[in-house]
């Protein structure tokens, strides 16, 4: 008597962003395990996007799809170009290529937190500019904007921000595996045209856009990045 087997599920690993962890990607976990075996990528240990690209690498299945958020995206490319043999397909979300001026550097090692932005007046509410700009007070979303922060402490913030970020555009039209570039139409801390000259830079990729969405997609539009995600890999066949 014959028995089905059920098909293994291709590997998925996730890059997060600056002082994000494993929660960035908790609403999207359901949909996708569906169709991957999660893995999260270690991006909190290192100084430098070789760094922490040779530490994924180190702890990732032989052969696996990519996805990275902001940060995680430009590790996302350091990595594929490290080793094109080992990534099936690699997606870009709310990221850029973008190289750091010397003032980006100076605030980031300064302590300054991307997304957030301070009271400006005695009893004005805490905002996050991660966020839409019609969700930036949103006591949920904040709380766990801040959590993670918290719950990664000084000492990772103080390693990713030594991280240094040189233009790689050019190095994009390396990678030849399927590519996914998702961008977010709201986001104001990454510019839409960054993200957008990303996937013209890619040989083979698809361009989507994230509409009524801040930079921090995974925890705003978690269904949509997720539908995103499954569709460009049922396309590419990965």
């Amino acid at each position: 008597m014959s028995q089905t087997r059920t098909p293994r599920l291709r590997d998925l690993v996730l890059l997060p962003g600056f002082m994000c962890d494993h929660d960035l990607w908790t609403d999207m976990v359901p949909d996708l395990e569906a169709m991957a075996t999660l893995h999260y990528g270690n991006v909190y240990e290192d100084t430098s996007l070789e760094g922490m690209a040779r530490r994924v690498l180190d702890s990732s299945p032989e052969r696996f799809v990519l996805v990275g958020f902001s940060m995680g995206g430009f590790v996302a490319r350091v990595l594929t170009l490290m080793a094109p043999e080992r990534v099936a397909g690699v997606a870009f979300v709310a990221s850029s290529a973008r190289g750091y001026s010397a003032e980006e550097i100076a605030r980031r090692r300064a302590g300054y937190q991307p997304g957030d932005r301070p009271p400006r007046k005695a009893g004005e509410e805490s905002v996050a500019r991660g966020l839409h700009p019609a969700r930036e007070a949103d006591p949920i979303l904040l709380d766990r904007l801040r959590s993670m922060q918290r719950r990664l402490g000084r000492e990772v913030r103080a390693r990713q921000a030594q991280v240094v970020r040189n233009d790689g555009y050019a190095d994009l039209e390396r990678i030849a595996c399927p590519s996914l570039v998702v961008a977010c139409r709201q986001d104001r801390l990454r510019r839409f045209d960054e993200t957008e000259r990303m996937a013209q830079h890619l040989p083979n990729a698809r361009f989507a856009i994230l509409e009524e969405c801040g930079h921090m997609a995974p925890l705003e539009r978690p269904c949509e990045l997720a539908g995103l995600l499954s569709g460009w890999i049922g396309e590419s066949g990965l």
